[in-house]
């Protein structure tokens, strides 16, 4: 993946969730929105990594560090960029393609911290 993600370097939700929610599914769903957004509201099962800290240096949380990532944000512009950094970092990494906003169109789940449901802000 170069630092400019190609459409080969992007999944829909459907696959998505397959790469990282059936069964025994190896990959990470990561989180770039910032603190606030997921706050609101975010994929059951994902892990939260602001781009701002990834673009300041930050370490991904343990969780992501050796597993592929699929990468997602509100509309899919983030993603691209984190998956572009995450890539030339050595990360086998794709990013989601319409984002939170195409996955809660398609009727999966948006949590809260405490696990009722959520928004995307």
């Amino acid at each position: 993946m170069s630092l400019f993600p190609t459409d080969e370097d992007r999944v829909t939700v459907d696959e998505a969730v397959r790469r990282t929610r059936d069964g025994d599914a190896p990959a990470v769903l990561l989180d770039v929105r910032e603190q606030c957004e997921w706050d609101a509201g975010h994929a059951p099962g994902a892990v939260c990594a602001p781009l701002s800290a990834l673009v300041a240096g930050e370490e991904l949380p343990e969780a992501a560090r050796t597993r592929p990532l699929v990468v997602i944000c509100r509309s899919g512009q983030r993603s691209q960029q984190a998956a572009g950094l995450l890539a030339a970092r050595g990360a086998q990494v794709v990013d989601v393609e319409g984002g939170m906003k195409a996955w809660a169109a398609a009727g999966y789940p948006v949590v809260d911290d405490s696990g009722d449901s959520g928004s995307i802000a």
